[in-house]
């Protein structure tokens, strides 16, 4: 299933929404695509330098002297804004596109990107939590998206999504509550995560980081009612 909009008005422009998605794109053409076209070496070099690689933050908590608990606390921020291929980042992008507009309405710009990073950061712990001594470094924004649907689910789970389904051959649109749209990608996410731990307990690694996207929903469920919701501002006609 895919989401293709929701019906979730908003009233107030998510200017913050659209600099995360602008900040994105502009970091993979011109930033991310340029070294590709170097090859798949100087790629890879640049994920690990500032993809978050859980055994760097573990092994500096450890002591290990040739990690640094700074850089790799910051590679949980650089992280949030790589990704892997332009699948990845249209993914990311459509569905922050589409529920991130209400957070921020809910929110206010400040708070709400405020609460987008800290669902990064949940996200990123979940995983190493789960994955201390992974060596494979996690890139992308869907462990904080996933915070932006946790919010969503609570905040608006009567809200319809309309979904594209495909059904063997044939290929429908149904309009789906977001409670079950949702809940639908969650329990796809938890039951995924229990198959990447079994994978990493047999030393099999990559792939998509299940368990960040699942901490990321949990910590956007319970943060989203610990912000305040923004002051409604109201505009006044003449007669």
């Amino acid at each position: 299933m895919f989401p293709i909009r929701d019906d979730q008005p908003r009233f107030s422009t998510p200017y913050v929404n659209y600099f995360i998605i602008a900040l994105n794109v502009l970091i993979y053409v011109f930033f991310e695509i340029p070294v590709q076209m170097q090859g798949g070496r100087h790629f890879e070099a640049l994920i690990f330098q500032f993809g978050f690689v859980p055994e760097h933050l573990t092994g500096a908590l450890a002591g290990a002297l040739h990690y640094s608990i700074s850089a790799s606390l910051l590679t949980i921020f650089t992280s949030m804004f790589l990704h892997g291929d332009l699948f990845h980042i249209i993914g990311n992008l459509w569905f922050l596109w589409i529920f991130g507009d209400n957070i921020e309405d809910y929110l206010g710009h400040f708070s709400y990107l405020i609460f987008y990073l800290l669902c990064g950061i949940a996200a990123a712990l979940t995983f190493i939590a789960i994955n201390p001594s992974s060596i494979v470094p996690t890139i992308g924004a869907s462990g904080a998206i996933a915070g932006i649907m946790g919010a969503y689910i609570l905040l608006y789970p009567r809200a319809r999504v309309q979904t594209l389904v495909v059904l063997i051959v044939f290929i429908t649109f149904w309009w789906l509550p977001a409670w079950v749209f949702l809940g639908y990608w969650f329990l796809i996410q938890f039951v995924a995560t229990s198959v990447e731990a079994g994978a990493a307990a047999h030393h099999q690694t990559g792939g998509v980081a299940f368990a960040a996207h699942v901490g990321g929903f949990v910590a956007g469920l319970l943060m989203i009612k610990l912000f305040p919701k923004r002051t409604p501002t109201y505009r006044y006609g003449s007669w």
